[in-house]
C-alpha cells in the first residue's frame, strides 16, 4: 500500500462512465487509485445511471464506490443534478430530456432529493456538490442553463442537509455574484486545450486565480479551491482515440509537473485532480510513468 496522500492536499474525481469509455473495470480503477493512496475522492451520481425510467431507482454503481471509499477511511464530495463531470457533461434521461421544461424540473428536484435522503447520513460524505459549472452554456451536449431551477435545487438541498455544498464556477473564469451562494467555491484549472482545431495555452495564468480567490474570499467570505486540476490530455477527438503522440501534445510528464506546480502557487486547498482514469489506463498499457510523474509531483514537497 502507498503512503496516504493527504486528502487536505490533493483527491481525485472518479468516474464509471470514463472507466467504461476506457474499457476498464471501474471497481478494479478506483481499487488501483485506493492502493496509491487517495483518500479524498469527487464521485458522480449520475442521473441517467440511477433512474432508467421514472421513479424506478438503482444506486448499486454507486453504493459501492461509496463503500470502497469509506472502508479505505476516504472522504467524498458526492455530486448532484442533471450536469455532473464527465461527457456529455448534462446527464439526462432520456425519458426527461423528452418532456416538458416543468416536468423536466420537477422529476430533476426528485431525483436529488432520493440521492440526498439516501446518502447523507453516510459519514464517509463531507461535502455536495451541487451541478457541474451550472452556467457553462456552450459546452456538453443537452445543456440547459436555469437559475430558477439551480437555486430550487440549493433550496432543497440545503432542506435535507447540514453538509456545505460547492458550486464551481463557469470555466476559468468569474467568480459567483448572484444566487444561489454556495458555502464553498471551486475553481478550474486547465493549462492546454484543443479549440477551434488547435492547441492553446491557458492566460488564466496562477496570479488569476489568485486574484479571484482573493475577490471571493473578500466579497462573498467563501473558501476556494481548486476543483478540477487538468491531469489528462485534451486533443481534437476522445482520449482513447488518440495516439500516444496525441496525447503528449497537451499532457505529457512535463504538463503534469507544470500543472500541479502552478496549483500550489494558488493555495487553494484541496485540489482534486483531473485524470485519474487515464493514468490507470496508461498504466495498464506498460507505460507507469505518467502515474511515477503524478506521484512524484503531488509528494515533491513532503520529500
Amino acid at each position: 500500500m502507498a503512503e496516504v496522500i493527504d486528502p487536505k492536499e490533493f483527491g481525485v474525481s472518479f468516474s464509471v462512465k470514463q472507466c467504461r469509455n476506457f474499457g476498464l473495470d471501474p471497481q478494479e480503477t478506483l481499487d488501483w487509485l485506493l492502493q496509491q493512496g487517495f483518500r479524498r475522492f469527487r464521485l458522480m451520481s449520475y442521473w441517467n445511471e440511477h433512474e432508467k425510467e421514472p421513479g424506478l431507482y438503482d444506486f448499486i454503481d454507486l453504493d459501492w464506490q461509496i463503500k470502497r471509499v469509506q472502508d479505505a477511511g476516504g472522504i467524498i464530495t458526492l455530486c448532484l443534478g442533471a450536469r455532473q463531470p464527465r461527457w456529455p457533461e448534462n446527464h439526462w434521461p432520456a425519458w426527461a430530456w423528452q418532456a416538458d421544461r416543468d416536468v423536466r424540473t420537477t422529476a430533476l428536484l426528485r431525483y436529488v432529493q432520493e440521492v440526498v435522503k439516501r446518502y447523507d447520513k453516510e459519514p464517509s460524505i463531507t461535502s455536495y456538490q451541487l451541478e457541474n459549472e451550472a452556467l457553462l452554456k456552450r459546452w456538453g451536449d443537452k445543456p440547459e442553463v436555469d437559475r430558477a431551477r439551480l437555486r430550487a435545487e440549493f433550496t432543497l438541498v440545503k432542506s435535507l442537509s447540514t453538509k456545505p455544498i460547492i458550486m464551481t464556477t463557469s470555466t476559468s473564469w468569474g467568480i459567483p455574484i448572484r444566487k444561489p451562494q454556495p458555502d464553498v467555491v471551486g475553481f478550474s484549472y486547465y493549462n492546454v486545450i484543443y479549440r477551434d482545431g488547435d492547441y492553446h495555452t491557458s492566460l488564466f495564468y496562477p496570479w488569476v486565480h489568485r486574484l479571484r480567490k482573493w475577490q471571493v474570499i473578500t466579497l462573498r467570505n467563501r473558501p476556494v479551491f481548486i476543483h478540477e486540476l487538468q491531469l489528462e490530455p485534451w486533443g481534437p477527438t476522445a482520449i482513447w482515440k488518440m495516439s500516444i503522440e496525441e496525447q503528449d501534445k497537451s499532457m505529457n510528464s512535463e504538463q503534469i509537473t507544470s500543472n500541479i506546480k502552478a496549483a500550489r502557487q494558488m493555495h487553494a486547498y484541496p485540489v482534486d485532480l483531473w485524470g485519474g482514469e487515464w493514468w490507470y489506463w496508461r498504466f495498464r498499457q506498460g507505460d507507469k510513468h505518467i502515474w511515477h510523474t503524478v506521484k512524484a509531483a503531488l509528494t515533491h514537497d513532503q520529500q
